[in-house]
């Protein structure tokens, strides 16, 4: 069955999060294919999701017809979902709490599209939504596969969710198949062992991905094999905080269509910046984020 084409196609959970600040909570839709889907709309892109939750649960999708994003859908027994709590006096770190799964995707859960995205971008919340076997299927299909590590590295077990780093073979096995790879300081940490975004960026372009995109507290990296870029965040408050990863990921693929990785990073900072300031995904007029680079950087 061939479907339409999109620019950048996103593979992951959608999810139900509960977001708490100094213990006050509301719940909120999340995953990589909400706040990068629509992020990518509003940038004007074809955007096609592929994800997968509870069928009794499918009005939540109607976001994405709103929106314009063509989605691909598979019931599963349950919707996958993080309680995120943070504290205002530091929204850089978290404490998360899983509330649900939707488990493992399946090679026949991925479509075939009439010709092939810019980029096929692969954005699990959690490990186990997508094996080193998938993984190298959809490499096998489509070229710029483009990875969010914390679908391979971050776990959730009971009541708690945490790191686990990758054996060298793993590392060679998943970067060798990643075009470009999205981390946060966190992550890099983990993976490397480098507290220093830099030190971590330089290591692991050496594994085969041609881009590394680091997100951070002052900003966001990205790595190529011969040069480094970085541009600071530039936001007044971060009641937006969470999405922060997938809205950056996002706006730099979308960016990087027809800009330079330079150009594309410093779009990506600006338009960030706008959406960390309000919660839920980007859905501002992008001449705002054009007068943010005017006016900062």
């Amino acid at each position: 069955m061939n479907n339409e084409s999109a620019d950048i196609v996103i593979l992951g959970h959608i999810a139900k999060d509960i977001i708490e600040v100094d213990g006050t909570s509301y719940s909120s839709i999340g995953g990589g294919v909400y706040y990068g889907g629509i992020t990518g709309s509003h940038m004007g892109l074809k955007i096609a999701v592929i994800t997968k939750l509870k069928e009794t649960e499918y009005p939540i999708l109607d976001v994405f017809k709103k929106n314009g994003i063509k989605y691909y859908v598979s019931p599963s027994e349950e919707t996958s979902g993080l309680r995120n709590i943070y504290s205002s006096k530091n929204m850089e770190f978290r404490v998360y709490k899983p509330l649900g799964f939707a488990g493992l995707f399946k090679k026949g859960e991925i479509p075939d599209f009439k010709s092939p995205p810019k980029f096929f971008v692969i954005g699990p919340i959690v490990a186990g939504e997508v094996d080193l076997e998938l993984l190298e299927y959809i490499k096998s299909r489509y070229n710029n596969i483009c990875l969010d590590i914390q679908g391979f590295i971050r776990f959730r077990d009971n009541e708690k969710v945490f790191y686990s780093p990758l054996s060298l073979k793993e590392k060679k096995q998943i970067l060798s198949n990643t075009s470009v790879l999205k981390l946060d300081q966190t992550e890099a940490e983990v993976l490397t062992g480098h507290q220093n975004v830099n030190g971590a960026g330089k290591e692991l372009i050496e594994f085969g991905p041609n881009e590394i995109l680091i997100t951070h507290e002052e900003g966001v990296s990205v790595f190529l094999s011969y040069k480094s870029f970085f541009f600071p965040w530039k936001n007044k408050s971060s009641l937006g905080r969470t999405g922060r990863g997938d809205t950056t990921f996002i706006s730099y693929l979308g960016s990087r269509i027809t800009k330079n990785p330079e150009k594309s990073l410093k779009f990506a900072a600006a338009l960030t910046s706008l959406k960390l300031e309000i919660p839920g995904p980007f859905n501002l007029p992008l001449d705002q984020v054009e007068d943010l680079i005017k006016k900062e950087y």
